[in-house]
């Protein structure tokens, strides 16, 4: 994982944390809506703000304690009938406490919006005010359960981007080695044979390894660059075969300030050389096609067939990891609508046509 995708990851999970200021809000705007609507309803503010500065540490009491100790001890452990049984002793703990605050500090008739006037602990007082209580609970509770699911929704999108990305990564350094190892072989003998060609080909292998290693971590890189990097490989590549090579690359519309995923291309090019030419004896040819049509690149490759392998499904196996490695890329980096491949093989042909969506 990248030091810019950990940033972006570790940044994701601070955002939107609920703090003390959060609760201080929400409570203080719920308290003032409470205090308004009973004072309207008795037509005494003075009575209604005393018994909401009895009722509401009660509120919070009951609610913290539901969140933050019997949900997870209890219901989150599957322990239904003990957390009933822990809720409503809570409850009425809670009403036993609020009915004795009221009537030795703020009036004789604990239940003024009763059917009777209640100066003693009824069930029915009882049982109503419970049920108030678990109003409050479930209100307050609904929306942390809401919040915890949007952070936990956000985190878990947040991570599959992560690993995306990381994936995505890891895929574009698969480009066989087998390629540099050659290479670099071949410079070796090369430089025994005093050959002009070795500085030509260090630079060349010097300027392909840069791009892969340096140019390629954005999600878009430049057409124009991708082409250039596939056509180092293709010089590479004859240096290596010379006259068994030849390579017929074509480029139709207009290049300039095109971007697409890295890479890409260049697997579908690799991958022809390591199933097209490696495995056939003489002269191969490897045909290139870019059109440029609107936003969208239509490329196409085509080699011949290994002729140790002439059925269709043996084809595919044989050259079977590059090309998943290739769909695998195009499904993480592209949307469905964007981009269409299509393999093709014959007796005689491997043929490769992509159709992608430019930026």
């Amino acid at each position: 994982m990248s030091l810019k995708t950990k940033k972006r990851y570790l940044k994701s999970q601070a955002v939107r944390q609920i703090t003390l200021r959060h609760h201080v809000i929400f409570w203080s705007i719920y308290f003032l809506f409470n205090t308004l609507r009973w004072g309207s309803y008795f037509n005494d503010y003075g009575y209604s703000l005393k018994t909401n500065i009895i009722g509401f540490p009660i509120h919070m009491i009951l609610t913290y304690l539901n969140i933050f100790v019997l949900m997870p001890r209890l219901l989150y452990k599957r322990k239904y009938l003990l957390y009933i049984l822990f809720l409503v002793a809570s409850l009425f703990l809670m009403v036993l406490v609020k009915f004795n605050l009221t009537y030795f500090l703020v009036s004789k008739n604990v239940w003024p919006e009763g059917p009777e006037i209640i100066n003693t602990l009824t069930l029915n007082y009882s049982i109503d005010m419970m049920i108030g209580e678990l109003y409050v609970i479930t209100f307050v509770t609904a929306i942390k359960v809401t919040m915890d699911w949007l952070a936990e929704h956000k985190r878990l999108t947040d991570l599959e981007k992560v690993q995306l990305e990381t994936e995505l990564l890891f895929l574009r350094t698969q480009i066989s080695p087998h390629f540099f190892f050659n290479t670099l072989n071949n410079i070796y003998s090369l430089a025994i044979e005093k050959s002009g060609k070795t500085p030509k080909v260090v630079l060349k292998l010097s300027e392909l390894m840069r791009y892969l290693l340096y140019e390629t971590k954005n999600k878009r890189q430049s057409l124009e660059k991708e082409i250039i990097c596939i056509q180092n490989y293709l010089d590479l590549e004859r240096i290596r075969h010379e006259e068994l090579l030849e390579v017929d690359m074509k480029i139709s519309g207009d290049i300039k300030q095109k971007k697409i995923a890295p890479i890409i291309l260049l697997s579908f090019v690799e991958n022809a050389f390591k199933h097209g030419v490696n495995k056939n004896i003489g002269k191969v040819k490897i045909n290139i096609d870019f059109k440029i049509e609107g936003n969208f690149l239509y490329f196409t490759i085509d080699n011949p067939t290994p002729k140790t392998t002439v059925h269709k499904q043996q084809v595919t196996k044989s050259s079977g990891i590059g090309l998943k490695n290739v769909k695998k890329r195009l499904a993480l980096g592209y949307q469905p609508n964007e981009y269409d491949l299509q393999i093709k093989s014959t007796k005689e042909l491997y043929t490769a046509n992509l159709k992608i969506k430019l930026k």
